[in-house]
């Protein structure tokens, strides 16, 4: 029987120690991304203006980093919070911890060199070392053009500075250690000639991040492959209803396989027509996700880019529930 417990002890102690030398391993050694890059970007006015309109219509990086008014169809920002941060994603939205959206304003990166907000951006690693929860899709950002991201970073150094300390993010457990391993260096590519549609459409359809929220993800909230694009992917507002994302794949049934380019086009840009209004909507009824007054303010010639090549996808029958109301 002693040498039952001996045997036992020997085991449970030798198990602890290897895991506690694979935490160590993990906090030592990951994440495994470069130093931040020597940075010094200027605030020129066209650096400022084509930041302004990648970060509002089309990275849409205002969009997590202000706070939305949900009484209101697709949740548009409300006034004076423009990049303030703050808006928190917790266990209730089906999130592995509780995050916050940071202040992007002067105020809140008054400590980042242009060089760290580069590698924050686009490997999502802080100045201090540490992971960020991929809410933020720096796995996409880091494929977009370097100068895109300048530009960014030009644009957010400009906005008004905001008062507002927000707290720090916490994963749960296990997911605090994930995270550590997620992060990698980006792979910038060469942003493709307006000319070329279909090449520059993939570039947009990367910078927006719309395969993230158009594909269904599995119990680990990773996309399920070969259903990008076919919609489905669930989000939960706090007051328990969920809404799932729409099929934009070329299936003609359950997707936008029937949709001329001037449909697609006006399905973003009635929400800049003057005599549109957004709906209130009710705790419990049918409200989107998606920013829709946001991306309004895309260019025609870029929602005319990102039509063209989502006609290269594939169709993909999936028929989507959009809405579910809370129990």
């Amino acid at each position: 029987m002693k040498k039952a417990i001996t045997i036992l002890t020997y085991t449970l102690g030798t198990l602890i120690l290897l895991i506690l030398i694979g935490v160590a391993f993990v906090n030592f050694t990951f994440p495994k991304v470069k130093s931040a890059p020597e940075l010094t970007i200027e605030k020129t006015p066209d650096r400022v203006g084509r930041g302004a309109y990648l970060a509002n219509h089309v990275t849409v990086c205002v969009d997590c980093h202000s706070t939305r008014d949900f009484s209101l169809f697709s949740g548009p920002i409300k006034p004076g919070t423009l990049g303030a941060g703050g808006d928190r994603f917790d266990q209730n939205m089906g999130f592995p911890g509780v995050f916050y959206a940071k202040n992007i304003t002067p105020t809140g990166i008054s400590d980042y060199s242009d060089g760290e907000l580069y590698r924050l951006i686009t490997t999502g690693v802080t100045n201090e070392g540490r992971p960020m929860f991929p809410l933020m899709p720096y796995s996409y950002y880091g494929r977009m053009d370097q100068e895109d991201i300048y530009d960014i970073i030009a644009y957010i150094r400009s906005l008004d500075p905001v008062e507002n300390e927000v707290p720090d993010s916490k994963a749960d457990f296990p997911v605090n250690f994930i995270l550590k391993t997620i992060p990698t260096d980006g792979t910038p590519e060469e942003k493709p000639e307006k000319s070329n549609q279909i090449a520059y459409g993939k570039y947009l359809i990367n910078a927006a991040a719309c395969k993230e929220c158009h594909t269904p993800v599995d119990g680990k909230g990773v996309i399920v492959p070969g259903k990008e694009f076919s919609g489905g992917r669930e989000f939960s507002f706090p007051d328990g209803s969920i809404v799932r994302s729409s099929n934009i794949t070329q299936d003609s049934q359950t997707g936008i396989g029937n949709w001329s380019k001037e449909m697609f086009v006006g399905k973003f840009k009635q929400y800049l027509d003057s005599n549109y209004h957004l709906p209130e909507v009710a705790p419990g009824e049918f409200n989107s996700i998606m920013p829709w007054v946001m991306y309004a303010g895309m260019e025609e010639d870029d929602l005319e880019a990102i039509y063209i090549y989502l006609k290269t996808v594939d169709p993909i029958p999936n028929q989507v529930v959009r809405f579910s109301p809370p129990f």
